[in-house]
């Protein structure tokens, strides 16, 4: 267990090393350590120093061991850790359940240090581990105790190789044997293998099995989920009829092992079916308390919504890690200045700061919206597991779904243009890659398609939204919100006529015109997407070729704005509570005025389109507002980065380090790494065997 962290705030936050970036530190407008308390509490930053320590201490942790090493070693070593952060036992169940951020702290933890880690030890112990306490009943928690103590090691096999996002069409089968009261799992062809499995390619023992449940008389009850053993865990040889098998290398997360599996005819206990929305009888009948099919597909798939939270909070680690690096270079790199012989920062010219300073907005935004969905993710699982029912709970559930299915492709996709831009900020050392913005860009990229394609995903947003018009009556919609996200829309009718009201750049500095103009904004792509489906239903036979012709310019761009709309609502109300202290207040509604212009700003023609633009000074004084806020943060920047920043040990970036030594940091990495003032081994090939110029030539 690694040892609890003493002492007092200078301890918990100590003062950051003197150097290059104190001129910055010294003119930021607030403390940065008020403002990480305030963010973040005494709790949660005391639990994060514990993991950071813990890592930090233990040589199985230093970052030399990562090095040109080999696949299969790569995965050996990302095992050896994942048990080692089990044998910590950073977070107790009791500790859980008193304070859940905390589990996403540890997820965003690990995430810090290494993704390949974080995954393996995310998916075992939540992705596997979750759906069967909260899919299962009592004759399934036996697992739950094999899984902490590492006695199985676990996954969770949805997708398929020709099957990803189409859940329904998953081909993989389970008939049941009421003779022996077995269920018979089988892959009718390798196009059914499960595939891309995260931990089956070289560990999982366990399986959490998607597969259509056929009962006696060949009757199908659509997917559901299965305990699979796929592996003995004595040896990690396959079990009779399983061929499990690892997909190879990857883009980046090559830590993990993703891996695929097909069975023939593999006979499980009819009890290894997870019965919490349907069961099977001994003798073959099939109960379940769901009347709505829908409603049963949508809950027997309810974990794929807490992956999707969970991804949130992954991209915006990836987002805080980027800007981190990119805003500590970009206050120490000097290049050129007003004379010859003065070179300024490159944080102060105006073009680095519009192209960093809004992703550090974002970073805030989301990192507040991450955290708020999943303590209400937390609230509906403790709803559902207290056996709650009602109206209330089914709408607190789709709203969560519609959330969750938009906010991972706004995170994901944001994290994804913030690192290229944080990259390229970082001019050519931004490429190297002991830097590691390449690796954040590609251990992020998974994030815009695992656990549903983004663009697939933002279907599901607006579905949700359009449905809500059925509701509309003479006043405008009525209907259930229990987070209040879509409760504007109950003035649908009246904030269509609304227009903008803002002149000056004076009125767009607090985020609250911008929420105005984004509600308008909702309900104008509400209402064309509406139409839009309406005439395609007059010209197109199936609801299929309805909706696949309203993505790309109504239903798509209406899902990312409902969103961001939703994003910018909370961190509004979170900047702008009674609660903020005072010296924190500007700094925080100033981040929250640029982060909703910002975004905003790349609907300008919508604005203008559905008129509630008017006039060329509209969109100026929107472009000169983001200008000012980033001018206005600007010195501010280093001090935000401090709060969101993880220690130079986990951040691993010589050019991010807190001590803003860049050059000195930078030599210094590049000196240590292996063989780099030794010759090439192949120099005889360049001292013989010189090149006969043509000699290759065609002789004809």
């Amino acid at each position: 267990m690694a040892p609890p962290v003493e002492g007092g705030d200078d301890t918990l936050l100590p003062d950051v090393p003197r150097g290059p970036l104190h001129a910055y530190r010294a003119r930021a407008s607030f403390s940065r350590k008020e403002l990480a308390l305030f963010w973040e509490g005494e709790d949660l930053l005391r639990f994060k120093k514990t993991i950071f320590s813990a890592l930090e201490n233990d040589p199985l942790f230093t970052r030399a061991h990562d090095r040109d090493l080999s696949l299969d070693k790569c995965r050996e070593l990302t095992f050896l850790r994942c048990k080692r952060v089990l044998e910590f036992n950073f977070l107790r169940t009791d500790d859980m359940l008193r304070s859940p951020l905390k589990m996403m702290a540890l997820v965003n933890c690990l995430g810090m240090y290494d993704w390949s880690l974080a995954s393996k030890t995310f998916l075992h112990v939540l992705i596997f581990g979750l759906p069967i306490y909260s899919s299962g009943s009592e004759r399934h928690f036996k697992y739950i105790p094999k899984v902490l103590s590492m006695e199985i090691f676990g996954c969770f096999a949805l997708t398929e190789l020709s099957h990803g996002s189409n859940t329904k069409a998953i081909r993989t089968t389970a008939h049941y044997d009421p003779s022996t009261e077995e269920f018979i799992l089988h892959s009718p062809d390798f196009e059914a293998a499960k595939f891309w499995i995260g931990n089956m390619g070289k560990t999982a023992t366990h399986a959490v099995v998607y597969a259509q449940l056929y009962t006696p008389g060949g009757q199908c009850h659509g997917l559901h989920p299965f305990v699979v053993q796929i592996r003995d865990p004595k040896t990690l040889l396959p079990m009779p009829g399983v061929m499990v098998g690892d997909i190879g290398r990857k883009l980046g997360q090559n830590g993990l092992d993703n891996g695929f599996a097909m069975f023939h005819k593999v006979r499980i206990p009819r009890e290894d079916l997870l019965n919490r929305t349907g069961d099977v009888t001994p003798e073959g009948a099939y109960v379940t308390h769901f009347k709505d099919t829908k409603q049963r597909f949508g809950a027997s798939l309810g974990s794929l919504s807490a992956g999707r939270v969970v991804i949130v909070g992954m991209s915006v680690i990836n987002l805080k890690l980027a800007v981190t690096i990119a805003l500590r270079f970009s206050a120490t790199r000097r290049q050129f200045g007003p004379t010859e012989e003065e070179e300024v920062p490159v944080l102060e010219y105006q073009m680095q700061q519009w192209r960093l300073l809004p992703y550090l907005a974002a970073a805030y935004a989301l990192d507040h919206f991450a955290s708020s969905l999943f303590l209400d993710l937390v609230e509906l699982q403790r709803s559902l597991l207290g056996g709650s029912r009602d109206a209330r709970q089914a709408e607190f559930a789709r709203e969560i779904h519609a959330l969750a299915s938009a906010g991972k492709p706004l995170a994901s996709w944001t994290a994804q243009r913030g690192i290229q831009e944080c990259r390229e900020a970082c001019g050519g050392h931004g490429y190297l890659a002991m830097n590691r913005l390449g690796d954040l860009r590609n251990d992020n990229d998974p994030n815009c398609t695992y656990e549903g394609d983004n663009n697939v995903l933002l279907q599901q947003t607006s579905n949700y939204l359009l449905s809500l018009l059925e509701h509309e009556g003479p006043g405008g919609a009525r209907f259930q919100s229990p987070l209040k996200s879509v409760a504007f829309l109950e003035a649908y009718p009246a904030l269509l006529g609304r227009r903008s009201q803002a002149a000056a750049l004076e009125d767009y500095l607090d985020s609250s015109v911008a929420l105005e103009a984004y509600e308008w904004l909702v309900c104008y792509l509400l209402r064309e997407s509406h139409q839009k489906l309406s005439r395609e239903k007059q010209s197109e036979s199936s609801d299929f070729a309805v909706r696949n012709n309203c993505q790309v310019y109504h239903c798509r761009p209406l899902a990312l704005a409902f969103l961001e709309l939703t994003v910018v609502r909370r961190f509004h109300e979170r900047t702008h509570q009674p609660g903020v202290p005072p010296p924190l207040r500007a700094v925080l509604q100033r981040l929250s005025a640029l982060y909703s212009l910002w975004a905003l700003s790349q609907h300008t023609a919508l604005l203008y389109r559905g008129g509630y633009f008017s006039g060329e000074q509209a969109g100026k004084v929107v472009e000169s507002a983001i200008l000012h806020l980033c001018s206005q943060l600007k010195d501010d920047a280093v001090a935000l980065v401090d709060v969101i920043a993880p220690p130079d040990f986990i951040l691993d970036s010589p050019i991010g380090r807190a001590d803003g030594e860049l050059y000195r940091n930078l030599w210094a990495s590049v000196l240590q790494e292996g063989g780099v003032l030794e010759r090439a081994s192949w120099w005889q090939e360049f001292s013989a065997n010189k090149p006969v110029i043509g000699s290759l030539g065609s002789k004809l």
